[in-house]
């Protein structure tokens, strides 16, 4: 009875520490949704000369170009450690990940929301190599969208 009770104690604790890195990510991502610090940033219609965005613990507010089909604009991040990144959006507005070579990253996870905070209305994860990468978002009917960038395993420091 004292090895199933041991063994259950430790699974459990392995599955706790193993969705820690995400949790974390997901705190973080809403304090920064909530609190900010923020900075306005204007997208570009293109990947073309898109301003770049970063993850540090900042909130960027996105203003979306007007396009044919509604609002699409590109920003461009730059990622230095190759992991996954978890993208946190204030708007449900789509967004697709490419990288230097104009590929698309697919997401390992996509959501609406988040069970840590109600301003997450947009939650993807994407594995992403070092390199710039291009953040394009919409087409939609927003005309701009708060986006947070955390590294789903890092050393928290603001």
């Amino acid at each position: 009875m004292m090895k199933k009770l041991l063994s259950a104690c430790l699974l459990s604790s392995a599955l706790l520490a193993g969705c820690g890195e995400t949790n974390e990510a997901d705190v973080e991502g809403c304090e920064h949704l909530q609190e900010g610090p923020n900075s306005a940033v204007t997208a570009t219609a293109s990947a073309s000369g898109a301003p770049a965005v970063s993850n540090d613990h900042k909130r960027y507010d996105i203003t979306l170009p007007a396009g044919s089909g509604g609002n699409v604009g590109s920003v461009s991040f730059a990622v230095a450690e190759a992991s996954d990144y978890v993208f946190f959006l204030g708007s449900n507005v789509p967004l697709k990940v490419t990288n230097a070579s104009g590929q698309e990253v697919e997401f390992e996870e996509s959501a609406t929301k988040s069970d840590q905070c109600t301003e997450v209305k947009g939650r993807y994860v994407a594995p992403l190599q070092v390199g710039t990468h291009t953040l394009t978002f919409g087409p939609t009917s927003e005309s701009s969208v708060s986006l947070v960038i955390e590294e789903t395993a890092h050393d928290h420091e603001h």
